[in-house]
């Protein structure tokens, strides 16, 4: 039992039952014992390791993507280059890194980083010291002019809520206590507004996740991008429509129960892009992509191969292992996908 797990078990005996959505918040959050406002998870030595902690190739061929786009929009000035969830800064500073030779792109640039926790700021200004970024700690308070946006693995760590159909109805997934730990149980089947749509494409038994928290912030990069101009990248793992159960903890790279270890464990769960798509109207998304896809589509293959001419044995062997990972089928290459979106009437993003 951790410190928090005490304290879930004393609200719920006195509130009741809890949804995911709030059990996710609480162990994500909590400033005294949350995952991210007390640890720093990502790496080799962390929990997890994503994308850009994989290979520098990862944030160079974003970064190349989303300078295209600048491009091909008239090269507006100023812009914002904004990141969700920027982790340790290492995405932010390979796309810094390989766009500083792209004539007035940085000149025109303002750096702003969507992140609340402050161990997580320090890091990312550690990581890119040249640059000044500016912190904010919602979207809402992104500047009201162009913006090319990207976030890498940020909306599946936003809270869900979790329902079985029964019948016409849906039974909520809820946290509980059993015995002297937490447990999963379902609330009585009650009609869900939001989920009537999907009684025409799920069957007795199917889950189906909500995350209300993810929508807002699509309608407002959305809202941004239509108006202002500019461009995002959302990179996550998930389908275009949700189904099944996908809430997950992961802790030591490896998977663990979700009750076992509250606030020392990674929660998470699949995207439904579709939503965030619609959510993010005006502005237009292109097909979803794959990450495999989308990668090799901007040339990831040509530069593994102009990296691997001057590596050797196990470095060259590690390289090799990385590519691999962020573009096969059987790795990364299939589950991440890509969201991208532009204003109406402007090319698409390259490689979407």
């Amino acid at each position: 039992m951790t410190p928090l797990a005490d304290r879930l078990l004393a609200q719920i005996a006195t509130t009741g039952p809890m949804t995911l959505a709030d059990f996710m918040q609480t162990c994500l959050l909590d400033p005294e014992h949350g995952y991210y406002t007390t640890r720093t998870p990502f790496g080799v030595k962390g929990d997890f390791v994503t994308a850009p902690e994989i290979s520098q190739m990862f944030g160079e061929m974003i970064g190349l993507a989303l300078a295209q786009s600048w491009l091909d929009q008239g090269s507006p000035t100023p812009f914002t280059l904004a990141e969700a969830g920027p982790g340790r800064g290492t995405m932010m500073a390979d796309i810094l890194r390989v766009t500083r030779g792209i004539h007035g792109f940085h000149d025109a640039m303002r750096l702003v980083l969507i992140e609340a926790a402050p161990t997580l700021r320090a890091l990312q200004a550690d990581a890119l010291p040249d640059h000044h970024p500016a912190w904010i700690a919602t979207v809402e308070d992104l500047p009201k002019r162009p913006l090319w946006f990207v976030a890498n693995e940020f909306f599946d760590a936003l809270p869900i809520r979790q329902f079985q159909r029964a019948g016409d109805g849906w039974a909520e997934t809820v946290v509980t206590r059993y015995d002297d730990g937490l447990g999963f149980a379902r609330a009585a089947p009650t009609p869900v507004r939001a989920l009537e749509h999907r009684l025409a494409d799920t069957t007795e038994g199917d889950i189906v996740e909500l995350c209300t928290a993810a929508q807002p912030i699509a309608a407002t990069v959305g809202q941004r991008i239509a108006a202002h101009g500019g461009a995002a990248l959302i990179i996550d793992y998930g389908d275009a429509r949700s189904l099944g159960d996908t809430f997950q903890a992961v802790q030591n790279h490896g998977y663990v129960n979700p009750l076992e270890t509250p606030g020392q464990a990674d929660l998470t769960a699949h995207v439904d892009f579709e939503k965030l798509a619609r959510a993010a109207l005006p502005a237009v998304a292109a097909p979803l992509t794959t990450q495999g896809e989308f990668l090799e589509r901007l040339g990831i293959t040509d530069r593994a191969q102009a990296l691997a001419a001057r590596l050797s044995e196990d470095a060259l062997d590690r390289h090799v292992a990385a590519h691999r990972r962020l573009t096969h089928p059987e790795e990364m290459g299939t589950l991440f996908k890509i969201l991208a979106l532009t204003p109406p009437g402007m090319p698409r993003v390259p490689g979407t």
